[in-house]
């Protein structure tokens, strides 16, 4: 264990004692590990530390405006015009996340060669 683990690990333990710790939310209860099922267990502290100060990838923002695009196109009171402008950014997206999945799959895979 490294030494910044165990000064860690000793600043928890005097916190908890003094009760610093006591009354957090979901305390008592076990995290919810499924969020993070297709994240590396190293990048865990990280992606938390984003989503909690309101980041959040690319990827999820495009996938957010493909998701409010196909509602607008499922509404029955929205005109042709809006529905087209709808169906052209919802193409733009879509690319958008095909080619970004395409160029991640072609890093990683030229990482392992």
């Amino acid at each position: 264990m490294l030494a910044l683990d165990i000064l860690a690990e000793r600043k928890i333990a005097e916190a908890v004692a003094q009760g610093e710790l006591s009354g957090q939310p979901g305390e008592g209860r076990p995290l919810d590990l499924a969020e993070n099922a297709l994240v590396p267990e190293e990048l865990w502290m990280a992606f938390r530390i984003l989503r909690n100060a309101g980041f959040v990838p690319p990827e999820v923002e495009v996938l957010a405006g493909i998701a409010e695009l196909e509602r607008v196109l499922l509404d029955q009171s929205v005109d042709d015009a809006t529905r087209a402008r709808a169906v052209k950014k919802l193409a733009l997206l879509r690319t958008r996340i095909e080619n970004g999945y395409r160029e991640k799959v072609l890093a990683r895979m030229a990482r392992s060669v």
